[in-house]
């Protein structure tokens, strides 16, 4: 059994317990055992860590964009240094499968380096509004901003904080509460590279720590990773003290559009390719619903149910293993239940559904990948995210009812299209209301292209120039010459 790992919050560039003097312990999904403990924040230690931040804001603002871009280069290599240090923790603390979660920490190093060099970009510009003045605008930052984020990527998305640096902002990370101990690592780098207080680390629950850090006066600009119903109190909590710039990136229900000409095998590879089972399903972009017309339907069925049960289960550290167990036992009961909403409305289960058989499996939130045919618009499960690893494939007549079927939910942060009919490849990603689309291909992200949703997927967009943006405002100055 590995040694247990005890936490600290970084505030003020300090490592330090909490206030409170309470604690979150951390579980292996695997195992449910204790593996590590974190901080539990309360309203004092957020205060103190915003106050930590404006302590450092006028220093930081003031450096060129050289010099930032220099400090976040220097943390970038520390966070490479420590990548086998902090997957071992993830592996462990999210149930991810190795495999997948190798990337995660070369993707947070490259959105870092990617932002570090575009700082001279943040320009203003000049108007010629009259003939006797000088009229331009300029961007300055907010000054202290917050992040909470998500539980299934929790290094990428707490250490990707080049954005909210480089436009000259001081930055409050809040991690999930339910998979925290990688960023205790991160507080640890981040307290060696870079100045103090220009990050902070404050770990605890929602109450405790991320209510009190949205609702806190002086933190004007938020952003947050995580579910629809979790964003939408980030909204009415901010409103309730003061205007906030809010960004949001939410879940979805995402699909993946196949169209007659599509070939059956490289669909099937793709849709279980793109419902990311190595998170078990428990990621914003997964392809949830199968969008298939008659013609291709039962071929393109036979073939993901072969490949879905072809998955090899098992310790999330192992190379082998291409599912893990769920998150937390939440997250497993919430499967559990769409699992059983989908048997009562009527969809026909052909894989998984339940725990995987054999030694090892006892204990732990263990699902095995699970396939639902015969799926229709009235059903929960095509209605509404599971985040978990649950994929219904659904019929369809013809192109308009594959784009009604397409949009006909609450969601729009990603969507799919397959055919080599290019005419049709462009008519339905125009009509697809989602903000991410792939024809011909699933889950890759491209550094530079905005990422983000519509309706209830959320607001703004990440991964691009335009959210580095997103952390400034925008000030226009008239010169009476």
């Amino acid at each position: 059994m590995s040694e247990l790992i005890d936490g600290r919050m970084l505030i003020g560039g300090e490592l330090v317990e909490s206030r409170t003097s309470n604690w979150l312990e951390s579980v292996n999904p695997a195992t449910e055992e204790v593996i590590g403990r974190v901080p539990a924040a309360g309203p004092e230690d957020v205060n103190a860590a915003v106050d930590a931040a404006l302590g450092a804001f006028d220093a930081w603002a003031g450096l060129s964009m050289t010099e930032r871009a220099q400090a976040l280069r220097g943390y970038a290599r520390r966070l490479r240094e420590e990548g086998k240090r902090i997957l071992d923790i993830e592996v462990r603390d999210t149930g991810n499968t190795i495999a997948k979660l190798r990337h995660d920490v070369a993707s947070a190093v490259r959105g870092i380096e990617y932002f570090a060099g575009l700082g001279t970009e943040l320009k203003g510009e000049t108007i010629p509004a009259s003939a006797d003045a000088l009229h331009y605008s300029v961007r300055q930052p907010y000054g202290v901003v917050g992040r909470i984020v998500a539980f299934n990527h929790p290094i990428l998305f707490a250490a990707k904080f080049g954005a909210p640096l480089m436009a000259g902002n001081c930055v409050m990370i809040k991690p999930s509460e339910q998979s925290p101990l990688s960023a205790t690592v991160l507080a640890e780098i981040v307290r060696e590279t870079l100045p103090p207080g220009v990050v902070n680390i404050v770990t605890g629950d929602g109450a405790g720590a991320g209510v009190p850090l949205v609702r806190h006066p002086l933190v004007k600009r938020i952003s947050f990773i995580g579910s629809v119903p979790t964003g939408m109190a980030i909204q009415r909590a901010a409103a309730e003290v003061a205007v906030k710039h809010v960004s949001l990136e939410l879940g979805g229900k995402n699909p993946m559009i196949v169209f007659p000409d599509a070939d059956p095998d490289e669909v099937a590879s793709n849709a279980v390719a793109g419902m990311n089972f190595g998170w078990m399903g428990q990621s914003c972009g997964s392809m949830s619903r199968i969008l298939l017309p008659d013609s291709l339907y039962d071929a393109v069925l036979e073939r993901v149910v072969a490949k879905a049960e072809a998955i090899v289960q098992g310790d999330p550290a192992k190379e082998e293993s291409g599912a893990g167990p769920m998150n937390s036992r939440a997250q497993y009961e919430k499967a559990l239940a769409y699992i059983q909403a989908g048997i009562e409305d009527g969809a026909r289960l052909v894989a998984g559904g339940g725990r995987p058989e054999g030694p090892g499996f006892e204990r732990g939130y263990w699902l095995r990948p699970t396939v639902f045919a015969d799926v229709t618009p009235r059903m929960r499960i095509f209605r509404e995210e599971i985040f978990g690893p649950v994929m219904s494939l659904v019929r369809y007549r013809d192109v308009d009812e594959a784009m009604r079927l397409a949009n006909d939910v609450d969601y729009g942060l990603t969507a799919s299209i397959w055919t080599n009919d290019l005419s049709l490849a462009m008519r339905a990603a125009r009509d697809v209301r989602a903000g991410y689309v792939w024809v011909n291909g699933v889950s890759r992200h491209f550094l530079g292209t905005g990422f983000g949703g519509f309706k209830n997927s959320g607001v703004g967009r990440e991964e691009c120039f335009d959210e580095m943006l997103s952390y400034t405002e925008t000030k226009t100055v008239h010169v009476r010459v």
